[in-house]
């Protein structure tokens, strides 16, 4: 089986279910490691050797922004992830002591690794770099600097196919989106090729497709926050922007089409922000984005969606597969369950299983400024929480991953219950057959 074909039936998945090879992909679900502890790579970049792909990261498990590590995995087919050793650490005295910030780190294919390099206080906003011989290093640090002479913050990589590579950073006080080409040995920026004056953008990635388009994704800048601005657009609510289409083959340097949605405007892409883009074949990419938690960055998680070319322009799709769907008229035709939790609770009966632990999706609106959760409960058993962002309005459907263990046949499932805070109202669940 080739690559793009396991990747199309991997992330062809039902609504929130990616299946491929018994195992699946959860959007905003706890993802953890061969050894089964939580994944800790966040703003991640990714990088093929050969077969096997590597994951940089953030190491957010001591809550914090503060330097923690720059993680390592490594994984044949994207699903299954091995964490190896940290590929960069801290090192004090220096730019990336255990007081400052090393954020979003990406490598290309020979081993230099560039990162959004800060203070504490995010003053200096420089772009660091580090070097090593393999994916996971360990990683020699060499220094922070400002690139060009302006600053740098959230950032990306960008490699063509003659192995060029192009740093991608919000600029002069996040006004400014810029590309900038680095020198050949990557050390360092040699030049600028493109400025997107105004733009207020961050969390990019590009993708070349077909020798061709280039597209380049971000979402506006806005710090952790993941408020609606009071305008046409969304912070966190993901844009692409590609160069005018023609036969010739784009350039960075553009020109640069209009922003536009990759998602519902409403949504914020799901709840997530850009970190990183795939290309798996000419018509077909991987979406990779973090649900950000400010108040415990190491419980973010990871949101991996499918990105379609099928309209002509990058598009994130949630297809319905072969779910089981499993509501009444309570929850549809623009209704939904409200007052859960603080003594009001819902029974959802006949509910079909397979005998064994299943994911569940719930689908809920959470117009607070802050999260909220619910208790799940099967057959009268013990409940298990569940977080539910704020989606942003009381009209906005978001949903959450939950895996429960279904008995083969008919289940109650009780939502609610036993909960003194107020619970988000619930428009429907979906259970899904993969596992």
């Amino acid at each position: 089986m080739t690559l793009g074909m396991k990747l199309t039936s991997l992330l062809a998945f039902a609504s929130l279910a990616v299946t491929v090879n018994a195992a699946v992909i959860v959007p905003g679900a706890t993802w953890t490691d061969t050894s089964g502890n939580v994944i800790q790579a966040h703003g991640g970049g990714f990088l093929k050797v050969g077969s096997t792909f590597y994951w940089h990261g953030e190491d957010k498990s001591h809550n914090s922004a503060l330097f923690k590590a720059v993680s390592c995995y490594s994984s044949t087919d994207l699903v299954t992830w091995a964490r190896q050793n940290d590929a960069l650490t801290p090192i004090a005295g220096t730019m990336i002591s255990t007081s400052n910030i090393v954020e979003r780190p990406k490598a290309n294919s020979e081993y230099v690794m560039w990162f959004h390099s800060d203070t504490s206080n995010y003053g200096a906003a420089e772009a660091g770099v580090a070097t090593a011989k393999t994916p996971c290093g360990p990683f020699t640090y060499k220094s922070s600097v400002l690139p060009l002479g302006a600053q740098s913050r959230d950032m990306g990589l960008f490699q063509d196919a003659a192995q060029t590579t192009y740093l991608l950073y919000a600029s002069d006080n996040n006004q400014n989106f810029k590309i900038s080409k680095l020198a050949s040995n990557y050390y360092t920026v040699a030049s600028q090729t493109s400025v997107l004056s105004g733009s207020t953008l961050e969390a990019p990635g590009i993708i070349k497709r077909n020798g061709v388009h280039l597209y380049l994704f971000a979402s506006h800048t806005s710090g952790w926050d993941q408020t609606p601005t009071n305008s046409l657009l969304l912070l966190w609510a993901n844009h692409l922007m590609g160069c005018s289409r023609s036969d010739v083959p784009q350039s960075l340097s553009g020109p640069w089409s209009a922003q536009a949605d990759i998602a519902p405007e409403p949504v914020r892409t799901y709840f997530s922000q850009n970190n990183f883009d795939m290309l798996i074949n000419s018509n077909f990419g991987v979406y990779m984005g973090d649900r950000w938690r400010p108040s415990l960055l190491g419980s973010s998680r990871y949101m991996w969606f499918p990105l379609s070319w099928a309209t002509g322009v990058p598009q994130l799709f949630l297809p319905i597969g072969t779910a089981t769907i499993a509501s009444d008229g309570s929850f549809s035709g623009g209704k939904a369950v409200g007052f859960l939790g603080h003594g009001g609770s819902i029974t959802i009966n006949n509910v079909q299983g397979t005998g064994q632990a299943q994911w569940v999706s719930l689908y809920y609106a959470n117009a607070d400024a802050t999260w909220r959760n619910t208790t799940v409960s099967v057959n009268g058993g013990p409940s298990v929480l569940v977080d539910q962002p704020n989606t942003g309005g009381v009209h906005v459907i978001l949903s959450v991953p939950v895996k429960l263990t279904l008995r083969s046949g008919a289940n109650s499932i009780t939502l609610g219950a036993g909960q003194t805070n107020y619970a988000a109202d619930l428009d429907k669940i979906v259970v899904y057959t993969a596992t």
